[in-house]
């Protein structure tokens, strides 16, 4: 079984409020990319924050919050396993527009896989999550890009950019879209 998960417990300091919940066609950019990760997924939890008032169930940062989005998808993985997920898929909450074949592509490359230059699009294994925890607990280094190549992630190339929001001239580049 697969679990999505939107990355979604960043501080936002370069948007200067709460991006998850910055209105684009009329609806909080944490649903846009919810809604792009569901049909490749059994669930979609979002990780990080406390977004059940928007709906959606959480699960926590792990081992701890302040830990970027390797929390995250450390709290994702944790969750995954203990409820007999093999997989989770991943997207941040800014990155609202992700066409579908990015999904399939990640999905067919099996876990671990990323997108080059935005391994927060990802595609990880459940079962490494005491592993991700134990690394993030002993090592400052909280860079996707280092630990998809410390567990020999596949990088996929994806044909076009994929917008993303984290400064509100982003968001309104992307409105005139």
């Amino acid at each position: 079984m697969i679990l999505g998960a939107v990355l979604a417990g960043g501080m936002s300091r370069r948007f200067g409020t709460d991006k998850a919940t910055a209105l684009w066609r009329g609806r909080p950019l944490l649903s846009h990319a919810a809604d792009a990760l569901a049909p490749h997924c059994d669930l979609v939890v979002v990780s990080g924050g406390n977004r059940a008032a928007m709906g959606f169930p959480t699960v926590p940062d792990w081992p701890r919050s302040d830990l970027g989005p390797l929390g995250g998808i450390c709290g994702a993985m944790r969750h995954a396993s203990d409820f007999g997920f093999s997989t989770i898929v991943t997207i941040a909450c800014d990155t609202p527009v992700v066409p579908a074949s990015v999904f399939i592509r990640l999905l067919a490359a099996g876990a671990p896989a990323c997108v080059r230059g935005m391994p927060v699009l990802g595609c990880w294994p459940a079962d490494r999550a005491s592993e991700l925890a134990a690394h993030l607990e002993q090592s400052p280094e909280r860079s996707i890009i280092r630990w998809a190549k410390r567990i020999g992630a596949i990088e996929i190339e994806v044909e076009a950019p994929i917008p993303n929001v984290n400064r509100p001239d982003d968001l309104t580049e992307l409105a005139a879209s």
